[in-house]
């Protein structure tokens, strides 16, 4: 066996996403629309001598979704050092990314042998039953721009003809992803306001070249009929973006702005096609 295994899952940014409620977390997911970035985590998993540990650039942190995968996989104690970039809780999907990177290095580690999509199922169950998301893993076990229209189908997802671009961005602050699913109306005002979104979505699936601008401006109408844009410098940052020319929406779920025009104070990344993966 290895003395070490290390995977790879970008980050992603979703700016669209209905809630499919079931009973069973490996039926409950999402639709919507979410873009991979070429950012996102490097998980290095190896045999520990004694209890399960987990740390986030350098430091120890209690991360409930990548201990369930571990605690599915495994009863053999084990160190997880993730490193990211990106922070943690503004709407980079670094739970879903963190578990599913956590369950392809373990599973090599353990020399299992299970497939990929069992793998990204095993850590989609886990970002449902802890209440961190319901949509990210699908996005990072397939990369690129997709958009999910069937409800039913957790990892289905259908690739957006976009191209790979510079995507703009600034984190103001976190929102708790388990407050908003664990809030009945909230859930209820999401969903409305996502049967609208996936009403463009549908149309924009089907065109041989989709501008992404169009796509953002579906999430800027999404976040707004949603309540979710609330944050007034995200609401301020958005605004100065349109005044300029361009389209800007909120990150779901985090007090953050995406756009595809640079404005004051973002950073750069690339919307990547890239996937989750062994390094």
């Amino acid at each position: 066996m290895s003395e070490s295994v290390t995977a790879f899952a970008p980050g992603n940014i979703s700016g669209v996403f209905k809630v499919i409620p079931h009973d069973d977390p490996a039926h409950m997911h999402s639709l919507g629309l979410g873009l991979t970035v070429s950012e996102g985590v490097r998980v290095e998993v190896s045999s520990a001598e004694a209890d399960y540990s987990v740390s986030f650039n350098g430091k120890p942190i209690d991360f409930p979704t990548v201990r369930s995968v571990v605690e599915h996989l495994t009863s053999d104690p084990v160190r997880v050092v993730i490193e990211s970039p990106l922070p943690l809780s503004c709407g980079f999907g670094l739970s879903g990314a963190s578990s599913l990177a956590t369950a392809y290095s373990l599973d090599a580690l353990m020399g299992h042998g299970r497939s990929q999509e069992e793998l990204a199922m095993v850590a989609h169950v886990a970002e449902v039953e802890n209440l961190t998301g319901l949509g990210d893993v699908c996005a990072q076990f397939h990369g690129g721009c997709l958009v999910k229209l069937t409800p039913g189908e957790p990892l289905g997802a259908q690739r957006l003809a976009v191209e790979e671009q510079p995507i703009y961005y600034r984190y103001f602050g976190p929102i708790s992803t388990r407050a908003v699913l664990s809030d009945a109306a909230a859930r209820e005002r999401i969903n409305r306001a996502a049967d609208t979104a996936l009403h463009s979505l549908d149309h924009l699936s089907s065109q041989e070249e989709v501008d992404f601008n169009a796509c953002i401006d579906v999430c800027k109408s999404f976040a707004v009929n949603s309540d979710l844009l609330r944050d007034q410098a995200v609401r301020d940052t958005i605004e100065a973006i349109e005044a300029m020319g361009g389209s800007a929406s909120m990150i779901m779920l985090g007090n953050a702005v995406f756009s595809t025009r640079q404005f004051e104070g973002a950073s750069q990344t690339t919307l990547s096609m890239g996937n989750a993966r062994l390094l």
